[in-house]
């Protein structure tokens, strides 16, 4: 039964609202029914009494069904009208189910017997036609006003209208925080003039959504507290439109706030028509999708096509008598917009001048960056893009091992050098973490000291890893330009692009860090900061600096931020939709003809308009309803872990890792262990994502299989997705990785705990089944996947014939050349193959052995070697411990590509008089300078 102490355990107030309503209408049936007997009956009512003690706050931040007919609802209960309750109960809550209140407004108000839930076509209709969503009023009335004030807005509704709306109005500071977070069809907020700070009843709601309200709100004027409260509304929901309405000192209000904050300020009750207006155009603004648009009225012009795509408009379909399949598959509209950037009546992508150019700065404005480019062919490409806008041949870039292989394959196309970094290995789960912040510096350092930190160009790193390892990206950005002040940052968000619709997790975006931090260095607060910092710090001890957080100097630094979206990984685009988002403030100046060549130079001039119009309809997704879609997404994935973590069957075979097992203590501020407790719920959550070093995404469920005795490539392909058709793309050695996005349901989160609990009773009835000598050998492949996994290789280092220059001989650094090395590889008489014992022979005698290729096994995904890399015999070790069938650039009847001895020998002579001649040149500039 759902409670007020639900909550405790919960975050979702949505899920426990939509169960409340089923108990409500259940309970009520149940007093209805004249069979109850008395004692069953004293048991209903107390827990009815339960739910309505839960719903009677929570239904006041919704415009449907209405403080005043809830309040009905309530009334009949009291009178033990049941018959009349049960009635009213069963309309709101099929209308609440199915949607209906969206587009009928006297859904309550008919006599006849509410549909299914079953959306009939005419209702679908009447929902595209008219989006439905609601706008908060800010304000104390009565009740009588604020029905007044219902009718009046209903009645200004009209069927040219693009969408409808509805009104829910709170009384105070705190109550519209509340409702900001928890009511998702929110699409605008009216704040008018005075109103009181403190929520009257729901203080303890503030603490379980995580609002904090720093300022003493209480002993601010009351006509300050409209310009605060726009503030933290825009902070959680930058996407909502922001209205003021005042009394007083309103030109004040625009001229210092206004612009900041709210997109109108009205003066009193002069402008009810201007405000009705300005809320419907702010959100038909979001609404729009110029280029979707755009293609479907191409596809509906007569045309009499003469180019290059027979596919164009159907034809090819139409005339054929053997491929009509197609067409019936698919539907006849996706042909019908087909077409070419050269065919006319569309735009380029290459040189967008119309819609598509309108529909990247809407994006630009979604994500919270300056300028947003899309693209039809991956994030691959993208990567590739922006790495060859950056650097140029000779330039150094700092890079994760274990980014996604187009990092490495881009670094080989410009010809930088690439100083690898090491993530922190979880050898235990066969997968690594993220790049520590200290050994960042540490690289930065040894740079400097080499004399070559000039040449360093880039950090790229991945946020958030593939098993949901974040960065705190403020402080590494921070840190790095107080080393450097000049240094670029690509963040790849391949699988991080929904994060940008949620407070929680915004925090720890590329685009909102950048802003973050140029307006702070703008501040003289900051500047303070910096000049009392300064003077503690010895630039010479690198110990310390290591030890010790760094600010830039904001006289210097510059905030120059890229980062990679896979949209159609975890929002909605169909396939390879990608979007590169900038905030660079040197971008028109360093990068804007260098970024258009290189984006010229990957992106195909035959652009796919379909995967571009749905990168278009996915903005409007994020900017409409992405709050609300990532919130269930965190919630649905909460439920699962807490499922998992209670069930006792499957308990004793599985748990879900949480952020202890993730992420060590080292990096781990906060303390906390688990986002979940038993007595505080999620709260931790919240904690840890504004303190921690590194944090966890708890919708990417990282499942430990080794008690079923299985890897985790049998447990994905043999038991999952051939038995059960459950889908998933990456697996350990002993986990396998549920992603839960926002295309998850809450049925799908019942049909794999389902799923689950077969596989274990599957397990178990097998181990009984087997024999002692079974038993044995099933109880050693536990142990082995368990307690013996093999231990994740760092780096080794790039071959003297590869290895960057030091100007400082003392100072060895971290790059090397693998453009250099991987084009030698072409040569076969530069190459030979040794396979793994030979090899162990050759590194026992000495030799340095020097990959040739990337070596990558699946699973991990990550390459153990690259192009120059010495092999080392922790990787060897690691490479024999492996049962992964998949390796790519090794093969097992052969063995490894190495350089032979003689091509790393003509290579390094090569290098050395190469370095002498420089050398000898320094030198003589030195004399004469």
């Amino acid at each position: 039964m759902t409670n007020t102490n639900s909550l405790s355990q919960h975050r979702s107030v949505w899920e426990i609202r939509s169960d409340s309503w089923i108990n409500l209408v259940e309970d009520i049936g149940y007093l209805a029914d004249l069979q109850i007997n008395n004692q069953d009956r004293a048991k209903v009512l107390t827990r009815l009494r339960l739910t309505l003690d839960f719903l009677i706050p929570i239904e006041s931040y919704w415009a449907f069904p209405s403080k005043r007919v809830f309040a009905e609802l309530c009334q009949y209960i009291e009178r033990e009208d049941f018959t009349t309750a049960r009635q009213l109960a069963r309309r709101i809550h099929r209308a609440l189910s199915a949607g209906t209140y969206r587009h009928d407004n006297k859904v309550l108000q008919s006599e006849r017997e509410l549909p299914s839930h079953i959306e009939t076509t005419s209702e679908q209709q009447a929902r595209l036609s008219q989006p439905y969503f609601e706008v908060l009023i800010v304000d104390e009335m009565s009740p009588a006003e604020e029905d007044a004030l219902r009718r009046r807005v209903i009645s200004k509704r009209c069927s040219d209208d693009p969408f409808i709306f509805d009104i829910v109005v709170v009384p105070s500071f705190e109550d519209a925080l509340i409702a900001s977070l928890i009511n998702f069809n929110l699409q605008a907020v009216v704040i008018r003039h005075g109103f009181p700070a403190r929520s009257v009843n729901h203080v303890d709601m503030l603490e379980r959504l995580f609002i904090d309200v720093d300022q003493d709100i209480e002993s601010l004027p009351e006509m300050e507290r409209g310009t605060l409260l726009g503030r933290h509304i825009a902070k959680l929901r930058p996407e909502l439109d922001l209205y003021l309405v005042t009394d007083a000192g309103v030109e004040n209000i625009a001229s210092h706030a206004g612009s900041e904050i709210f997109k109108r300020i009205f003066f009193g009750e002069e402008d009810h028509i201007e405000l009705y207006n300005a809320i419907m155009k702010g959100v038909g603004e979001r609404y729009r999708t110029p280029f979707f648009n755009a293609l479907r009225d191409y596809s509906k012009q007569p045309t009499g096509m003469f180019h290059a795509l027979p596919l164009a408009r159907g034809k090819a379909i139409l005339n054929s008598n053997w491929i009509g399949d197609l067409a019936q598959f698919y539907g006849m509209n996706l042909f019908m917009a087909e077409t070419s950037a050269t065919s006319g009546g569309l735009d380029s992508l290459l040189e967008p001048v119309g819609p598509l150019k309108h529909a990247q700065e809407y994006a630009a404005r979604a994500f919270g960056a300056k300028r947003t480019f899309f693209a039809t062919n991956g994030t691959s490409t993208c990567n590739k893009i922006v790495v060859q806008s950056l650097v140029r041949e000779g330039d150094i870039v700092l890079v994760d091992r274990n980014c996604h292989k187009s990092h490495h394959y881009g670094l080989v196309l410009t010809g930088a050098s690439a100083a690898y970094l090491d993530s922190y290995p979880l050898n235990e789960y066969s997968m690594y973490g993220a790049v520590p912040i200290w050994h960042i510096k540490q690289t930065l350092l040894s740079f400097k000291r080499a004399g070559t930190l000039d040449r360093v160009k880039l950090v790229l790193l991945t946020n958030c890893t593939f098993d949901g390892v974040v960065y705190d990206v403020e402080r590494v950005m921070m840190e790095c330009l107080a080393i450097k002040p000049d240094l670029i940052f690509l963040w790849d968000e391949a699988w991080f692009a929904f994060a940008s619709c949620h407070p929680i997790y915004r925090q720890r975006t590329a685009m909102a860090n950048a802003a973050k931090l140029a307006e702070r260095f703008k501040t003289p607060e900051y500047a303070r900061e910096y000049a009392e910092w300064k003077d503690s710090i010895d630039w010479e001890d690198d110990q310390q600096l290591i030890n010790t957080r760094l600010m830039p100097d904001p006289a210097l630094a510059r905030v120059r931020v890229y980062s990679t979206h896979s949209t159609h990984k975890t929002l909605t685009a169909l396939r390879q939709g990608s979007m590169i988002h900038i905030w660079d403030q040197d971008f028109k100046e360093k990068s804007e003809e260098a970024f258009i060549e290189a984006y010229m130079t990957h992106t195909s001039t035959s652009a796919n308009y379909q995967i571009l119009a749905s990168l278009d309809v996915g903005r409007r997704q994020v900017e409409m309803e992405g709050y609300q879609l990532v919130q269930r997404q965190l919630e649905l994935a909460m439920s699962l872990r807490e499922q998992v973590m209670h069930h006792p069957l499957l308990k004793r075979h599985f748990h879900f890792l949480r952020v202890g097992n993730i992420i060590p203590t080292a990096y781990r501020e906060s303390g906390v262990n688990s986002y979940f407790d038993e007595g505080k719920g999620w709260a931790n959550l919240e904690k840890a994502w504004s303190m921690d070093e590194f944090v966890m995404d708890p919708t990417r469920a990282t499942l430990m299989i080794g008690m079923v005795g299985m890897d985790g490539d049998t447990f994905k392909n043999t038991e999952l997705m051939n038995k059960y058709g459950i889908q998933i793309n990456k697996t350990s050695r002993n986990t396998v990785l549920f992603i839960i996005n926002i295309g998850t349901t809450r049925s799908a989160i019942a049909y794999l705990i389902e799923v689950l609990v077969k596989i274990a009773r599957d397990v178990d009835r097998r181990v009984a089944d087997m024999s002692s000598a079974e038993r044995r050998i099933h109880l050693k492949r536990v142990n082995s996947l368990t307690q013996e996994q093999p231990p994740l290789p760092d780096f080794s280092a790039f071959h003297r014939a590869f290895r960057g220059q030091s100007l400082n001989p003392a100072i060895q650094t971290r790059d090397g050349n693998i453009r250099q090395a991987f084009f030698l590889s072409y040569e076969d008489s530069s190459c030979e193959y040794i396979d793994m014992q030979e090899a162990a022979v050759a590194i026992a005698s000495g030799r340095e052995l020097v990959s040739a290729l990337f070596v990558i096994p699946y699973p991990p995904g990550f390459p153990i070697l690259v192009p120059g890399q010495v092999i080392s015999s922790e990787i060897l070790k690691f490479m024999a411990a492996l049962d992964v069938k998949e390796i790519h650039g090794f093969r097992p009847e052969l063995g490894f590509r190495v350089f032979t001895q003689e091509t790393l020998d003509r290579v390094l002579h090569a290098k050395e008089s190469f370095e002498s001649i420089m050398q000898y040149q320094q030198i003589n500039n030195l004399r004469a300078g």
